[in-house]
């Protein structure tokens, strides 16, 4: 499989963007550049120049999150968590791109370090009303804004989140549908979002401003993803329940990126094969399959034995700091 990067995606990544799995064989974006070989990290083609490739690449801000008690709309917030890291939501020029909500808002928060071209300014800058992703509201005008902290406090914000006034469900939805050009999310993963961002909480902030990024974290959203895909698929939901799917497989390919080492060649097809299998499973959600929840429940378990060999052979790979920054070095300007 090429995995060079290009700037026009080949319509083989262009549906693996759009489902969500481990097929990187190139990106979408503004201008032309030439295909670049060894491996690569996706997010690099959004990390401005300069940046620190330890904290760009290889940390996460910490999650500002405050689960509700209620179990039911505990339920709904990780369906909008899941579906805020996956591309497959967001779809259009974004989604072939890569480009899922958590781009711009790494774990709910903001992103100094983004800077991707035609769309900002500064780092840390996108302009919404822009032609790129958008034929709704592209403006022609130049005009990026930086990029908020959905954990920040909720009076910083631009749109009121009270539930009772709804106003962040068509909000999210114009984002969705306009802003980006996306398909139209399934009522479930409209709500999730709401209740996802609504969830982000400054209290809820640990000590820690960021934390590692690696494989164990990867993991447990793969996991969360696809528990609350079970559920989705118990209450008779099978488009949610595939877009949860989407979202393990998007984290999976992001294990499967930094794997991409002929060292590490065992470790990737064992990753490939868990990747088939949930998109075997997205099959199945499509048809109407009545073995998919077993088969998401049987992947889960043995999800552990699968991290725990992936964690044994990270040291070795990408996520390893050093091999991060010297590889940065020959991916990043400035």
């Amino acid at each position: 499989m090429d995995r060079r990067w290009r700037r026009t995606a080949t319509p083989l990544a262009v549906a693996g963007f759009l489902a969500g799995g481990l097929v990187l064989a190139g990106l979408a974006a503004a201008g032309a550049a030439a295909a670049r070989s060894g491996p690569a990290i996706r997010a690099m083609q959004w990390v401005a120049p300069g940046a620190d490739p330890a904290r760009a690449l290889g940390s996460s801000p910490t999650e500002c999150l405050k689960p509700p008690p209620d179990p039911t709309l505990a339920h709904r917030v990780e369906v909008g968590r899941a579906a805020f890291r996956t591309p497959m939501v967001l779809g259009g020029q974004a989604g072939r791109a890569g480009i899922s909500c958590e781009t711009c808002h790494r774990a709910g928060r903001d992103n100094p370090d983004f800077l991707f071209p035609g769309v900002s300014g500064a780092p840390g800058t996108a302009d919404v009303t822009s032609s790129l992703f958008s034929t709704h509201r592209g403006n022609g005008i130049d005009d990026p804004k930086p990029i908020p902290d959905l954990a920040g406090p909720k009076s910083a914000l631009k749109v009121n989140q009270a539930p009772a006034d709804r106003k962040l469900e068509p909000f999210i939805h114009g984002l969705i549908t306009e802003e980006f050009d996306g398909p139209e999310p399934s009522p479930a993963v409209l709500d999730g979002l709401a209740a996802y961002v609504r969830a982000l909480d400054p209290a809820a902030c640990p000590a820690a401003p960021r934390r590692p990024l690696g494989v164990e974290m990867l993991m447990d959203d793969v996991r969360r993803a696809l528990r609350a895909g079970r559920t989705q698929i118990a209450r008779g939901d099978p488009a949610t329940a595939s877009v949860m799917v989407a979202a393990a497989r998007t984290r999976l390919g992001l294990i499967d990126e930094r794997f991409d080492t002929p060292a590490l060649a065992a470790s990737r097809r064992t990753l490939r094969a868990a990747d088939r299998q949930l998109a075997d499973a997205q099959a199945g959600l499509r048809t109407g399959r009545p073995d998919v929840a077993p088969a998401l429940a049987d992947w889960l378990r043995r999800s552990r034995p699968l991290e725990a060999r992936l964690v044994g052979q990270a040291p070795r790979s990408l996520f390893d700091p050093a091999r991060l920054i010297e590889a940065a070095k020959r991916r990043l300007p400035g």
